[in-house]
C-alpha cells in the first residue's frame, strides 16, 4: 500500500510540473508559432535605431561642406550606406548573441527572432553577416575612391566592435563598456571619418558634432538598458545601467540628451543657424520626462524612440548651419 501511494503522489508531482526548457533556442526546438513573415524580419532590423546610424553621417558631411564648398554626394552616399548597413548588422547579430545565451528570454521589448525560437540562430546569424559583408564592400568603394588605404583597418575595427557588443566569450557590452565603445564608433568614428573621405581635414565643428552624436547614442542605449535592467541583473548582464543602478542611470541619461545642446550654443557662435538644433528639445524633453516619470518598463521603448528622432533632427540642424 505505501509504495502505490509513493508512486502515485510522483505521477501527481509529475503531472503539476511543467517540462523545463533551455534558455538557450539553440538547443531547443523552433517553435511553431506560424510562418515568419516579411515584417518580422523588418522588426529585427530595429528601423528606430537607425537614426543613430544617419545622424553623425549628416553631421560628418555637414562639416566637410563647411569648409569645402563642393558637395561630395558619392562619398557621403557609400558613408550613409556603410553606417545603416553596419547598424542593421549589428542589430541582427546582437539578436543571435543574446538570443542564444538566454538574456533575451524575457525581456521587456518587441520580441527578438532567436529567442523567440521562431527562427533557427544561425540564419539569423548569417543575415547579419551579410549586412557586414555589405558594409564592408561599401566601405571598400571608399577607400578605392579616396586612396585611404589605411581606412581598412578602421573599417575592420568597426566590424570587430560591431560583433564583440555582445558577441564572443566575452562581450564587452555585458562588462559595463558598451557606453564607451557606441560613444567611440557611433560618435567619432562615423562623424569624423565622414568628415575626412570628403575632405582629408577634421575641422572643430566636425569634432563637436562627433561628440553631440555620440552623446545622443549613448542616451538611447542608456535607456534601453534601463528598460531591461532587471532581466540583465538576472541573467548576469552586468551593463553600465546594471552597475550604477536607475537613478544614476536616469541623470546619466538626462545629461547625455542636454549636452548636445550645449555644443550647438557654442557652434551657433561660428554658424549662427545652429541656434534652430534647440527645436529638437521638442523630441528630447518628452524622452527625458519619460526617464523619469516611467512607471512600465515599455513605457522606455517610445523613450528611446524619441531619443533616436532627437539626434536626426539635431543632426538635420547643425547640417543646414554648417552649409548656409
Amino acid at each position: 500500500m505505501a509504495a502505490s501511494s509513493q508512486r502515485k503522489k510522483k505521477t501527481q508531482t509529475a503531472k503539476r510540473t511543467p517540462a523545463r526548457t533551455s534558455g538557450n533556442p539553440a538547443k531547443r526546438p523552433v517553435v511553431e508559432a506560424g510562418p515568419v513573415t516579411a515584417s518580422d524580419w523588418i522588426g529585427a532590423a530595429r528601423l528606430r535605431t537607425l537614426p543613430l546610424a544617419i545622424a553623425p553621417v549628416v553631421i560628418g558631411t555637414g562639416a566637410a561642406r563647411s569648409t569645402e564648398p563642393e558637395f561630395h554626394w558619392v562619398i557621403a552616399l557609400a558613408c550613409l550606406a556603410v553606417a545603416v548597413l553596419l547598424q542593421i548588422g549589428v542589430n541582427f547579430t546582437n539578436d543571435y548573441s543574446d538570443g542564444v545565451r538566454g538574456t533575451d528570454a524575457h525581456r521587456v521589448g518587441p520580441a527578438r527572432l532567436t529567442a523567440s525560437g521562431r527562427v533557427k540562430p544561425r540564419a539569423v546569424l548569417i543575415i547579419g553577416l551579410v549586412f557586414f559583408g555589405l558594409a564592408a564592400l561599401a566601405g571598400l568603394a571608399i577607400v578605392v575612391r579616396t586612396g585611404q588605404w589605411w581606412m581598412l583597418a578602421v573599417g575592420a575595427a568597426c566590424i570587430v566592435a560591431a560583433w564583440f557588443y555582445t558577441g564572443g566569450k566575452r562581450p564587452y557590452g555585458y562588462a559595463g563598456l558598451g557606453e564607451v565603445f557606441v560613444f567611440v564608433f557611433f560618435g567619432l568614428v562615423a562623424t569624423l571619418g565622414t568628415t575626412w573621405v570628403q575632405i582629408f581635414d577634421l575641422p572643430q565643428q566636425a569634432w563637436l558634432g562627433a561628440i553631440a552624436a555620440g552623446l545622443f547614442a549613448c542616451a538611447v542605449l542608456l535607456a534601453n538598458n534601463l528598460r531591461d535592467i532587471d532581466q540583465d541583473r538576472e541573467v548576469g548582464k552586468r551593463t553600465l545601467t546594471v552597475l550604477i543602478g536607475r537613478r544614476a542611470t536616469q541623470v546619466l541619461f538626462t545629461l547625455f540628451v542636454l549636452a548636445p545642446f550645449g555644443i550647438a550654443a557654442f557652434l551657433a557662435l561660428l554658424f549662427p543657424i545652429a541656434w534652430i538644433a534647440l527645436l529638437a528639445l521638442l523630441a528630447g524633453l518628452p524622452a527625458i520626462v519619460i526617464v523619469w516619470a516611467y512607471r512600465q518598463p515599455r513605457e522606455l521603448v517610445t523613450a528611446l524612440a524619441l531619443t533616436s528622432l532627437t539626434s536626426l533632427l539635431y543632426a538635420g540642424a547643425l547640417f543646414w548651419a554648417f552649409i548656409g
